[in-house]
């Protein structure tokens, strides 16, 4: 109980002033509990910042996870556009903060960088096998490059939410997001019809 007020208060300071003005101090202080529980608990600022990718990291795979239920080749590619989707609308201050501890440990060697760094051959990989998987069944074109098309998917997913923590009001994300989906379907299954 303790842990999840503690998180659920790292990211509503995160969001408010960014990982560097965030104290394991306030954390404790803002979840209910004394100024020395979170270091206590964490031990340090890097190792909070890891308890909350690792739950994050669970939180997003067990969402994903039920939104394909087993769905393989295009069908996953399009239910995994859909989840980023329900994602963004159902935990929007827990992705949000996730982003910008992301894109504040670059600048630096770090256990998340090289955490993140995994995570993305991960991303990468298992839409490269929705590719595959969708050649197979006939459904992708096999002139499609699975490796350099995860590339791209990844970079426009990554890019969009980048957008979105800097000026989520600046575009309308749920418009491009089907246009994005319309875009790989179109260009997937060219040759196969």
């Amino acid at each position: 109980m303790s842990d999840r007020k503690m998180l659920e208060a790292a990211v509503a300071l995160v969001n408010e002033r960014g990982t560097a003005k965030t104290t394991l101090k306030d954390i404790g202080e803002i979840a209910g509990y004394s100024r020395g529980l979170a270091s206590y608990r964490f031990g340090s600022k890097d190792g909070l910042w890891m308890e909350l990718f690792a739950r994050f990291d669970e939180l997003w795979k067990s969402h994903l996870r039920e939104c394909l239920q087993g769905k393989k080749g295009l069908e996953a590619i399009r239910l995994a556009i859909h989840a980023q989707r329900d994602f963004f609308q159902r935990e929007p201050q827990y992705l949000r903060a996730m982003y910008i501890l992301w894109y504040e440990s670059l600048g630096k060697e770090s256990d998340i960088r090289a955490m993140l760094a995994g995570h993305h051959r991960i991303y990468r990989r298992d839409v490269g096998r929705w590719v595959d998987t969708g050649k197979q069944l006939g459904e992708v074109s096999e002139e499609i490059d699975s490796e350099q098309f995860a590339i791209g998917y990844c970079s426009f997913m990554f890019g969009t939410i980048y957008q979105w923590v800097v000026a989520p009001d600046s575009f309308d994300l749920e418009l491009q997001l089907a246009n994005f989906e319309e875009s790989v379907v179109f260009n997937l299954t060219k040759g196969t019809r």
